[in-house]
Formats: C-alpha cells, sequence, structure tokens
C-alpha cells in the first residue's frame, strides 16, 4: 500500500502534464490555421457604376467582397459583364471604386504599384521591341541598370520556355509565345500578386492546354498570390485553389469553391470523376446566374 500511495501522486501529475502539453499543442495548432487564414488580398463591399454621359448608369460591382491568402490561386468566374475584369481594374489600382475598399497586406490601395501586374488577353506587346526588350521593359522603367535588366530577362525567358528566341520580334511569335512573353514581362518586375484577365482565351485548344500546365509549373516555382478570370469552368477548375462564381450584373460573390485536388497537377487529372464532379459544382452555382439573365 506505501508505495501505491507514492505512485498515484506521480501518475496524476503525469496526466496533468499530458494535460497541458496537449493544450498547448492545440493552442499552437490553431493560431497557426488562424494566421493561414489572414488575408493578403481583402475587398470590402466595393461597388462600382460606369456614368457613360447621356445614358442611364451601368452598376458593374455592388458590394463585392472576398478574401485572398498570400501565395493562393483563385480563379474568378460569371456571366459575361458581371465585373470581373472591373473588379481587376480596381484591384490593379487603375479605377477607383464608388465605395467599399481594397487593401493589399493590410494597405489600402489607392493607384497602380509595382507590388501588382497584369497579363492581358490582348498581349500588349511593342511591336518594334524583341523579346528581350519587351520582358525589360518594366525594369527599364524603373531606372534599372542595363546589365541586371538582361540578366532578369534572361532568366525569366529561360523559365517560360522562350531561351532561343530572345531577339525575336512579337509579329515572328505565335499566340502562346506572345502570352509566354507577357507573362515574363509581368514577372520582371517581381510583383507579390499576378492578376491574369483571360489570358489564354484567344488561343487554340492545344496551346491553351499547354500554358496552363506552364503556368501551374511557375506557379508553383515562384509562389505569387495569383487572380485569374476565365470563362472556362474546367480551367478555372484545373488551375486554382478556390473559385469564385459571381452574380450576374452587377456582381457580387456568389458562391467560393473549395478545389481539393492534390499538386502538383497534370492533364491526366481533368479525366478523373472527381474532376468532373468540381466542374459540375461550378456549372451549378453559375448556371443560376446565366439562366436569371432571361
Amino acid at each position: 500500500m506505501p508505495a501505491l500511495s507514492t505512485t498515484r501522486p506521480l501518475v496524476i501529475v503525469c496526466l496533468l502534464i499530458n494535460e497541458l502539453l496537449s493544450n498547448l499543442t492545440s493552442r499552437v495548432c490553431v493560431s497557426k490555421d488562424w494566421a493561414l487564414m489572414v488575408s493578403f488580398i481583402q475587398a470590402r463591399n466595393v461597388t462600382l457604376s460606369f456614368k457613360p454621359k447621356n445614358r442611364e448608369p451601368v452598376t458593374a460591382l455592388n458590394n463585392f467582397n472576398l478574401d485572398v491568402a498570400r501565395g493562393e490561386f483563385v480563379s474568378i468566374v460569371g456571366p459575361s459583364g458581371c465585373g470581373k475584369s472591373t473588379f481587376l481594374n480596381i484591384l490593379l489600382g487603375l479605377i477607383e471604386p464608388d465605395n467599399g475598399q481594397m487593401q493589399l497586406n493590410g494597405t489600402r490601395i489607392t493607384g497602380p504599384s509595382q507590388e501588382r501586374a497584369m497579363v492581358f488577353q490582348e498581349f500588349g506587346l511593342l511591336p518594334w521591341r524583341t523579346v528581350t526588350a519587351n520582358v525589360e521593359l518594366g525594369l527599364e522603367l524603373k531606372g534599372v541598370p542595363a546589365e541586371q535588366r538582361l540578366a532578369r530577362a534572361n532568366e525569366l525567358i529561360k523559365l517560360v520556355g522562350l531561351s532561343g528566341f530572345e531577339r525575336h520580334y512579337p509579329h515572328e511569335l505565335s499566340g502562346g509565345m506572345k502570352q509566354r512573353v507577357g507573362l515574363a514581362r509581368a514577372l520582371a518586375t517581381e510583383p507579390e500578386v499576378l492578376l491574369m484577365d483571360e489570358p489564354f482565351a484567344a488561343l487554340d485548344a492545344q496551346t491553351r492546354d499547354l500554358m496552363q500546365a506552364e503556368l501551374l509549373q511557375i506557379w508553383e516555382r515562384t509562389q505569387k498570390t495569383v487572380l485569374f478570370v476565365t470563362h472556362s469552368i474546367e480551367e478555372a477548375a484545373y488551375l486554382s485553389d478556390r473559385v469564385v462564381v459571381m452574380t450576374a450584373r452587377p456582381g457580387r460573390t456568389k458562391d467560393i469553391l473549395k478545389i481539393h485536388l492534390p499538386r502538383p497537377r497534370d492533364y491526366e487529372m481533368r479525366l478523373t470523376p472527381e474532376f468532373n464532379e468540381i466542374k459540375l459544382r461550378i456549372w451549378e452555382v453559375l448556371k443560376e446566374e446565366l439562366t436569371s439573365r432571361g
């Protein structure tokens, strides 16, 4: 009995220590999860109306809300004219909303900044500049010395798979190659956020599939925060961590769907039942807005 009486306090102490350690561990996990949920990009009640002369105002966005984590890949889909591209332009700092606000890393967005770069559907390359000179453009405007510009341009040209085309002009490139140049140019100034407005819409189906795979590889290497506007449900599901479905105009956040697919992703993943189920979920949410337009 004496031995038992001395053992019992030790057992109780051990249980208390285990309980304390368990509580501490759970607190650390909770705080870590909370940290991961802190918004890097935050849109709060963003509203914007276009007021053309001698015509009725058109409300593009109405109380649009969105939170995006650092390093996340988020796609935005919605009916034509619902304000997807308008939202990107507000985030880029080209347009100021009528109401609400946009923040990047806790700081209000009031205009363009090197922290954000856009890749457009129309490529936007300067025809009199070579591939290298087009990629260098943003660095040149920043006043970066020529030697550093060239080194950075060559690094990015290699990253996007255009080695050997440094001296070519835009008219000598295919559509996919032009878009690679546009992507390299956007990455040249090392932005924290990459905005992509239907960048592959003008490409043929095979080139588009190839560019999607290459974009994922580049994103996995650079870990940029990406907001990607598209009309393709399959493209959104394949690329994204989450897909935002917008309402018909005036655009609002209708639903946000988490894409539970492992990374890295390959083309064969699109053939799986899980992928088709995700596409169906997105379509069911989007279809309500397309049919509601009458």
